[in-house]
């Protein structure tokens, strides 16, 4: 059974994300879907274009951003739906995590040139229209580039199902922390942000927390759960069963609203198809609206 609603999705307002808001609408209306939330990384420019179309096409769009940041020297993604896109207080932190995600995102650039990649940041600029690219988004530059070239550094990338996972496995082969390519995090602390998260209206709800770059553990709930989240995406395209039971029971023992989100971005997740999710009820949209403070 399909779910209602799908509380993360990307539009090409995000640096890789390739649908349009309005084809995003679109999708939602043909597959029925009762609520979405365009949650683009670091960024509500898909605001209050998505909102209007919503309205027109009869599907409810709930405002929301996936903020990169950091938290034990891990980086850490936090949902804010229900965010007022129109705050001064959210424009100031997109351009604090935009000015650090540039500069992550340049020193990740200048190591791969120094291990002997053919990729500048000049391309990537150009390619991602100056929004600050994810290291994931750097990757699939250059392997598309590789692949192109029949590079035969870029083989292992292109084998079997490794093809779907592609920007990822180059992400854990060069970008993690001890990797050749790996570089300082310079993400604003997820601390930080939950302290702010009651002036942008938003409702604080972490991520994916099973993804490979945050293997959040109960001891990092109870943390956050005490700083300010209110919520966790825990069905999501990252979980298997077993991730989703885990991350179940703790939500549930923490009193955090369990969320459900694809996080649909387009080619750079091509395993992850629009309307796929077959969870994400619409009472978890009623759940986060009383959180609101």
């Amino acid at each position: 059974m399909r779910g209602e609603v799908d509380l993360h999705i990307h539009s090409s307002r995000s640096s890789d994300g390739d649908f349009s808001p309005f084809h995003i609408i679109q999708l939602a209306k043909e597959t029925k879907l009762r609520a979405i939330s365009i949650a683009d990384h670091d960024t509500v420019a898909a605001y209050p274009e998505a909102l209007e179309l919503g309205e027109e096409a009869g599907v409810e769009v709930i405002p929301s951003i996936e903020l990169t940041t950091l938290f034990d020297s891990r980086e850490f993604h936090l949902l804010l739906p229900f965010v007022n896109w129109k705050k001064k207080v959210i424009s100031e932190i997109i351009a604090n995590v935009a000015k650090k995600r540039i500069e992550e995102a340049k020193d990740r650039v200048h190591k791969l040139r120094e291990i002997g990649f053919d990729i500048s940041w000049k391309e990537v600029a150009k390619r991602t229209k100056s929004k600050p690219p994810l290291g994931v988004v750097i990757a699939q530059i250059l392997l598309e580039k590789g692949e192109k070239r029949k590079d035969s550094a870029f083989e292992k990338y292109f084998e079997g199902t490794n093809r779907l996972f592609a920007p990822y496995l180059f992400y854990q082969d060069y970008f993690m922390e001890g990797k050749p390519a790996s570089v300082p995090r310079r993400n604003v602390s997820l601390l930080e942000i939950l302290k702010l998260a009651p002036k942008t209206e938003g409702v604080p709800v972490l991520a994916h927390p099973g993804a490979y770059f945050q293997q959040v553990q109960k001891k990092d709930l109870v943390l956050l759960k005490e700083n300010g989240l209110e919520g966790v995406e825990v069905y999501s395209s990252y979980h298997d069963l077993e991730q989703t039971n885990f991350y179940q029971e703790i939500a549930e023992g923490l009193d955090l609203v369990v969320t459900a989100g694809s996080d649909f971005h387009g080619r750079i997740k091509p395993h992850i198809r629009f309307g796929s999710l077959d969870k994400g009820d619409y009472s978890m949209v009623e759940s986060l609206r009383r959180r609101r403070k």
